[in-house]
C-alpha cells in the first residue's frame, strides 16, 4: 500500500522515557532516556462531527503506551525499537499511517555530536497472503541459527509467522544428487501470512542471510543460512531472480516434509496436494 497523502494528523512530541536499549553492556546495565516523536495519520471527520475524544486517538493515552514501550524488553538496535512502537501506533484500526521517530541523546558516542536519531514511516498494510518460507543451515551451530533466524522472522514487519516446523536432519543435495561427504543440513518450513510484495519480502529474506554470515560464493556450496521463499498463496511470478512457486520444491524432500509437518493439509500451487508429493518422494526425499 502507498503511503497515505495529504489526511488529517496528530504530532506527539518529545515523550521522554527510560530503557535499557543498545549494543553495550552498560547501556543494558545503567539504562538511558530517549525521547520519541510520533505523527499519525488518520481521518478527523467524526471526532470533529462529535466532539467525542472517543472517535479519535487519545494522545495521552497512547504517550503512556509508548513510554510502557520504551522500558520494555531491552533491544539492541533503536530501528528495532522504532519498529515495536509503530506497530504498537497501527494497532489502532483507525491509524493509516505513522512516522515514528526515536531519539538517543546519551548514545556512546566518543566524538562531540548534537544528537542520535532514527525515523520509521509505516502504513496500514494491505491484506495479508499466505506464505511459506523453507530454511536450511549446514555450516556452524545450524540448530541454533535456524532458531535465531525464525526469531528474527517473526519480527520482520510485513510478516505473520504461524506454524514452524520441527528441525530435520537431511543429507546435503547437490547437482549430482545427495553427498554424504558434506556437512548434514538442518531443515525447517515456516507457514504465515505476509502483507509484503514479493520483492520487498525476498529483498528482506536474502538481507536476514547476509546478517547471519551467507556468502553466495558456489551456487550448490555449504552455507550458513538459506531462506527460500517457496509460495505466496496462489501467486504466479516469472522473473529474473523471482520464480513463483519455488519451481524445484516439488522435488525436494528437505522442503515437502517440514511443510507438511507444519500445515498437513498443504497444497503447492500447480503441484497439488504436498502430503502426495511427499508420498511420491524416494526414501532419502
Amino acid at each position: 500500500m502507498n503511503p497515505v497523502p495529504g489526511g488529517d494528523r496528530i504530532l506527539l512530541t518529545g515523550v521522554r522515557a527510560s530503557g535499557r536499549h543498545g549494543v553495550l553492556p552498560e547501556e543494558r546495565e545503567r539504562g538511558q532516556e530517549f525521547v520519541v516523536d510520533l505523527e499519525l495519520t488518520l481521518p478527523f471527520a467524526v471526532a470533529a462531527a462529535t466532539d467525542d475524544v472517543t472517535a479519535t486517538v487519545h494522545y495521552g493515552e497512547l504517550a503512556e503506551r509508548v513510554v510502557a514501550e520504551v522500558g520494555a524488553d531491552p533491544v539492541d538496535l533503536i530501528e528495532t525499537l522504532a519498529d515495536r512502537i509503530a506497530a504498537l501506533v497501527l494497532a489502532d484500526a483507525r491509524v493509516e499511517r505513522v512516522v515514528v521517530t526515536v531519539h538517543k541523546p546519551s548514545a556512546p558516542i566518543p566524538v562531540p555530536f548534537g544528537g542520535v536519531a532514527v525515523r520509521v514511516e509505516r502504513v496500514r498494510a494491505a491484506a495479508d497472503v499466505p506464505v511459506v518460507i523453507a530454511l536450511g543451515a549446514n555450516l556452524g551451530d545450524a540448530e541454533r541459527t535456524l532458531d535465531d533466524a525464525v526469531h528474527a522472522l517473526r519480527r520482520l514487519r510485513g510478516l505473520v509467522v504461524d506454524r514452524v516446523s520441527s528441525s530435520h536432519e537431511t543429507v546435503a543435495v547437490t547437482p549430482q544428487g545427495p553427498d554424504p561427504s558434506r556437512p548434514r543440513y538442518r531443515n525447517q518450513v515456516l507457514v504465515g501470512r505476509t502483507s509484503l510484495p514479493p520483492r520487498e519480502l525476498l529483498h528482506a529474506l536474502l538481507g536476514i542471510e547476509t546478517v547471519f554470515g551467507r556468502v553466495r560464493a558456489e551456487r550448490w556450496g555449504d552455507r550458513t543460512l538459506d531462506l527460500d521463499l517457496v509460495a505466496m498463496g496462489d501467486l504466479r511470478v516469472d522473473e529474473p531472480g523471482l520464480v513463483l512457486p519455488h519451481p524445484r520444491a516439488h522435488e525436494r524432500g528437505f522442503v515437502l516434509r517440514p511443510w507438511l509437518e507444519a500445515d498437513p493439509d498443504a497444497e503447492l500451487p500447480g503441484r497439488g496436494r504436498v502430503r502426495h508429493l511427499v508420498a511420491a518422494l524416494p526414501e532419502e526425499g
